[in-house]
């Protein structure tokens, strides 16, 4: 139960921050991902079904505030997540290049599909403009926040892991 709390208010936080605090500081626009940070962290340090559920509330919440329609955001975030999750077994804390990695193709993921859903499949083929003015900037600005925001989301996981070892309840 503490799990799903702490991860429903990071959530909430994240979705707060990259759609109030963020927006203040784009740099043309564009504003960092958090949300894929968050999913994508979720997803390899707990596994791909955590990622999935995970995922889907952060797209909800985007597909209610800011969606054309809902699901569409929720599907993407979800399938994220749980990609990311299946690197689960090959995630160790000590090492900061899978989850850099992981970062970078989730959000080349997101933007792609994103671009193929909600312009390319209504004739605009500007995929080189799209690539270069919104995918790669987006790309570059999540990367750099997640050097300040996965350091946190991996204390509070090994905090949530110290808590649950302490009265036996570790579970996989």
């Amino acid at each position: 139960m503490k799990r799903f709390l702490v991860a429903l208010i990071l959530v909430i936080s994240c979705f707060v921050l990259q759609t109030t605090v963020f927006q203040w500081i784009s740099f043309g626009g564009i504003v960092p991902n958090i949300l894929i940070i968050l999913t994508s962290t979720y997803g390899f340090m707990r596994g791909d079904k955590t990622g999935l559920i995970l995922g889907l509330f952060s797209g909800l919440l985007v597909d209610i505030f800011f969606g054309s329609f809902i699901g569409f955001n929720a599907l993407l975030y979800m399938y994220i997540g749980y990609l990311n999750g299946k690197f689960h077994k090959v995630f160790y804390e000590e090492d900061i290049k899978l989850p850099i990695i992981l970062f970078v193709c989730s959000d080349l993921l997101y933007g792609f599909l994103y671009y193929i859903i909600m312009f390319l499949l209504r004739g605009r083929f500007e995929f080189s403009f799209y690539f270069t003015n919104i995918i790669l900037p987006e790309l570059v600005y999540t990367i750099l926040s997640s050097l300040l925001f996965y350091p946190l989301f991996l204390l509070l996981h090994k905090w949530l892991d110290k808590k649950d070892d302490r009265r036996g309840m570790r579970y996989v």
